[in-house]
């Protein structure tokens, strides 16, 4: 199955800890990636913390959504993260935005992301991979939903 996750770091050596969670992503069973979208520097949501570095992973898994959402939380885990507060810094954040066409809603799994759509941080690296890509609920492009938004907060990040 095609599903894309998005990555998030604003703590310590950001880069360094995208690279990590790609790299560990790739290393999940049954699991490779595919593409990656440029990298973005990011506002922030939530309470005054520094920039974010964004950006979303193609994968092809044969692990199922809740065992591919496990495995992402343990990677963040791993990788330091501490979830204090909602919308707080974090070293890497891990966010399964889609599984194919899947629709589902659990306590503590939907799909797909239920804030994906009012995004801008999350949308722009997804339009640089499937940006004639339908919402499986709205119906419509991820184009079309980015268009929506403002972009600002969202710059292409160069090394």
């Amino acid at each position: 199955m095609t599903a894309y996750v998005a990555l998030g770091s604003n703590l310590g050596d950001r880069a360094a800890y995208l690279l990590e969670g790609l790299s560990r992503l790739s290393r999940l069973p049954e699991t490779r990636l595919l593409r990656l979208s440029s990298l973005y520097e990011t506002e922030p949501l939530g309470p005054p913390q520094p920039l974010y570095l964004n950006l979303v992973a193609e994968v092809e898994t044969a692990l199922p959504p809740r065992g591919l959402l496990e495995a992402m939380l343990a990677i963040e885990r791993a990788l330091g993260r501490e979830r204090k507060e909602r919308y707080g810094p974090r070293t890497l954040d891990l966010d399964l935005l889609l599984y194919g066409d899947l629709v589902l809603e659990e306590e503590d799994l939907v799909l797909p992301h239920p804030r994906l759509h009012e995004r801008a941080f999350v949308l722009v690296p997804l339009c640089d991979l499937v940006p004639q890509g339908r919402h499986p609920l709205l119906g419509r492009t991820f184009a079309e939903l980015l268009a929506g938004l403002d972009p600002s907060g969202v710059r292409p990040y160069v090394v």
